[in-house]
């Protein structure tokens, strides 16, 4: 997702021991397979999760999302800084020198969401980097080792950065049941560049990642830009993506996509032609392909409904499942942020698009 207004969050010390296991997610054809079972999965997003200081809150929200019979969560595994904050973070990135909390307020707030995902069942897609400013993302880096957005890519400090942030990440929770995948990062975009720039940095990334962790899947994490079809912008190459170039790349088990078309200038019956295209470009590589992101600001229900009947009817077809943007709940604090796509647990659109989207995946 582009954009997502901070959550206010407070301090708790935390300390504790990951469970470990072997991998039991894996790419199965166009399929997924989770602990022994091959299907169309279904999950969704929480950005907020990864930033929560209060553990209860943490297993509160990812019960709830486990009783929805949701089985994938995508979470941010990021939260850069150039100055230490009051509250959370995860990595303080300077020229003179950068350094990986590890700390309460950093990493152990992962650490609890991993541990929470484990006891219910939920796998996770963890994320890396963010293409936008939120969270520090790529900005980040910049501000610290010099650069644009566009040279992130090929920054040498920036780059050897980051990989130490993967292997600080990858080897805390390589053993770990509750990993899904890996993710390159969120959203990447390189606007201009040639397609080569994101092809070749996703290539010796993901193979990076594979030496690290060999067990568990790797992604991209792109909108699924760059891809024959159509003419209207999200299948363009103005974005410096190539969809079906990247998903070529070895090292990647699966194709990611996303789905916003008000803010791409498109109508919602978009939608459907978008999910096709992608579905056939994953059954042509062989692998899964997953609508990672995915909503509308308004009329969630008969907008979204759609979408995902197109999506889990393509489950032999190359979709391998979807999750939407974004999970809301209410928490200790109180509820957790709107910015407008948001599916409240337990609310009338939750029903329309988790218990009846639930039911008819396990009617295929």
């Amino acid at each position: 997702m582009k954009s997502v207004a901070a959550f206010s969050l407070g301090l708790l010390s935390l300390a504790g021991v990951l469970p470990t296991a072997a991998a039991k997610s894996t790419a199965n054809g166009t399929r997924f397979s989770i602990d022994g079972v091959t299907k169309y999965f279904a999950g969704t997003n929480s950005y907020w999760i990864s930033f929560l200081t209060n553990d209860a809150d943490v297993d509160l929200a990812m019960g709830n999302i486990a009783r929805s019979g949701l089985k994938i969560l995508r979470v941010w595994g990021f939260n850069d800084v150039n100055q230490r904050p009051s509250g959370v973070w995860y990595q303080q990135l300077s020229s003179s020198g950068s350094q990986i909390n590890t700390g309460a307020n950093g990493l152990q707030r992962l650490d609890s969401v991993v541990r929470s995902a484990d006891k219910n069942g939920v796998k996770l897609i963890i994320p890396f980097v963010n293409y936008w400013d939120d969270y520090g993302g790529m900005k980040a880096y910049v501000t610290a080792f010099g650069g644009t957005k566009e040279t992130w890519y090929t920054n040498q400090r920036a780059q050897e950065q980051y990989r130490k942030y993967i292997a600080a990440v990858v080897s805390r929770y390589k053993s770990s049941n509750a990993i899904f995948a890996w993710e390159l990062g969120n959203e990447p975009r390189c606007k201009g560049c040639n397609t080569d720039v994101i092809f070749k940095w996703a290539s010796e990334t993901s193979a990076y990642v594979r030496s690290l962790d060999p067990e568990h899947m790797i992604t991209l994490g792109d909108e699924g830009f760059g891809i024959p079809g159509q003419s209207s912008y999200p299948y363009g190459y103005s974005e410096g993506v190539d969809f079906v170039k990247n998903l070529g790349i070895k090292d990647l088990d699966f194709g990611t996509f996303h789905m916003y078309p008000s803010s791409w200038g498109v109508q919602n019956s978009f939608g459907p032609g978008w999910i096709r295209d992608h579905a056939a470009a994953c059954k042509k590589a062989g692998k899964p392909c997953l609508l990672e992101e995915y909503g509308t600001t308004s009329d969630h229900c008969n907008q979204e409904k759609p979408w995902q009947q197109t999506s889990r009817g393509l489950h032999v077809d190359g979709m391998g499942g979807d999750a939407f943007w974004q999970w809301g709940d209410r928490l200790s604090s109180g509820q957790t942020h709107n910015d407008g796509h948001t599916i409240y647990y337990g609310s009338t659109d939750a029903t329309c698009l988790i218990t009846d989207h639930i039911r008819a995946i396990n009617a295929l």
